[in-house]
């Protein structure tokens, strides 16, 4: 199998987390992260908890025993993508589930069904290697009859296919399928080689892994694509596979890099840049707030390693695709970062008594993801000059900063004065304000802070005493 056993079960504890267990692993992780000190494999993980939260609220096909032994192989190499885009070297993962209907219901139903009992048998007798066995072979003559199918389709056939996969990019679905499947023996054999995760692509490592490569491969090229998507799915910053560019090369130069067999390392960086730039507009058109401010920094690195380790030419496609790259992500947090003074001014905006319910409070989940937006807004600022969103970030970030300066203190009146019946209300807004003002101001700030409204709770009991 090509992938990593000490991953797979890393992938399947994550899984089984509670979701709120997941949520805390998420804040730490993505915390230390952002602040330079993640320990390995952070990365990975926040990848795969960002895809066990989302699988939590979307249906994701569950597979029985015999879909998940024919797919093991695909597993380095499925991407969490809609099947419409492009995945060079990769398959979506929703993809699956209607190839293996096709293959089942079409292309090979009474095969399938004499697999299912074989592998059904082999399961029953707790004896996986023969489940595997049963596997193996059903993959071989999987990919032997797609061969034969693909040698002579037509028009027709196409369309056919088409309608059976439901999607309009059918064929470019079977075609990786195909190569993983044939590729399978070599690519297991390099994936036992290669390093678990590799934190930092660089020096002896980067020697040392492409001599494996070029090792591995021979004469096979076939193998070539697909061993460079199994290797950047180990690197803990997937766009440093360019680096096996640079190495090959020499140079940073293109015309250099173009006479190497690793110019393709640019696509597959760029399209993996692309997907997550799709990844965190849907998180953010979602309102999951899934670690997007780690998913941010990925994308910000990325974009800063194409442009630094590799001289683009400006009339050359890759810099076309990385202005639009830019463009698309400007465009996308520029919106999101226009949102968060409104945001918090709704929340902490003192409010006459009038307009507050008896005994009524700030809904949490509201302030939980008015605090999650302001520490993205913090993190674009961050990465502001790289993304093209300076001016933006700067003044919703002046905005934020005046609306807590003033309206803090505003807030602190009303608390004093506040009759019982909306005490609860004044003080709930107090606290959120004390969360924002944490993370803009520091917590020293929000320490003292939280002391005046304790104070000013203190004063208000006093006056309702008297």
């Amino acid at each position: 199998m090509a992938g990593n056993p000490a991953v797979d079960k890393l992938r399947a504890f994550l899984r089984e987390l509670k979701p709120g267990a997941r949520a805390l692993l998420i804040a730490e992780l993505e915390r230390a992260l952002l602040q330079g000190a993640s320990p390995p494999g952070a990365e990975l993980v926040l990848a795969e908890l960002r895809r066990a939260l989302r699988d939590g609220r979307t249906f994701v096909a569950r597979f029985d025993d015999n879909a998940r032994l024919f797919f093991q192989p695909l597993e380095p190499f499925l991407v969490d993508d809609i099947p419409e885009h492009s995945h060079r070297g990769r398959l979506a993962r929703t993809s699956l589930e209607p190839l293996w209907l096709w293959i089942n219901n079409t292309l090979m139903p009474d095969d399938a069904r004499v697999y299912a009992e074989r592998v059904d048998q082999a399961m029953l007798a707790g004896d996986s290697d023969r489940a595997e066995h049963a596997a193996r072979d059903f993959q071989d003559r999987v990919l032997l009859k797609i061969q034969e199918m693909l040698a002579g389709a037509g028009n027709k056939d196409r369309g056919r296919l088409s309608v059976s996969l439901g999607s309009s990019r059918a064929f470019e679905d079977v075609e990786p399928l195909c190569g993983i499947l044939r590729a399978r023996d070599g690519l297991a054999m390099l994936g036992t080689q290669l390093p678990g995760h590799i934190n930092v692509f660089a020096g002896p490592t980067l020697d040392t892994v492409k001599a494996q490569l070029e090792a591995a491969l021979g004469d096979e090229a076939d193998l070539f694509l697909y061993a460079l998507v199994l290797l950047m799915s180990r690197l803990a910053s997937p766009w440093q596979l360019i680096r096996l560019a640079t190495k090959a090369a020499e140079s940073d130069d293109i015309r250099r890099i173009a006479q190497t067999s690793y110019l393709v390392t640019i696509d597959v960086v760029l399209e993996d840049i692309d997907r997550r730039v799709h990844e965190l507009a849907g998180d953010l058109k979602s309102g999951r707030a899934i670690a997007v401010s780690a998913l941010l920094k990925e994308i910000h690195d990325a974009l800063r390693g194409l442009r630094t380790e590799i001289d683009l030419p400006q009339d050359s496609s890759w810099s076309r695709q990385l202005a639009v790259l830019h463009a698309d992500i400007a465009r996308l947090l520029s919106a999101e970062i226009e949102l968060m003074p409104g945001r918090v001014r709704r929340l902490v905006r003192p409010r006459p008594s009038k307009d507050i319910s008896p005994n009524s409070v700030l809904d949490p989940q509201e302030v939980d993801e008015t605090e999650a937006l302001i520490v993205f807004v913090l993190t674009c600022r961050k990465y502001a000059s790289e993304l093209a969103i300076n001016e933006v970030t700067q003044r919703s970030f002046n905005e934020l900063q005046y609306l807590l300066d003033t309206g803090t203190r505003a807030l602190l009146d009303a608390l004093r004065a506040a009759v019982p019946t909306e005490r609860a209300f004044r003080q709930s807004q107090v606290e959120a304000a004390v969360r924002f003002c944490a993370r803009v101001f520091g917590k020293e700030y929000a320490a003292l802070l939280t002391k005046a409204a304790e104070v000013a709770s203190h004063a208000e009991r006093y006056v309702a005493s008297g």
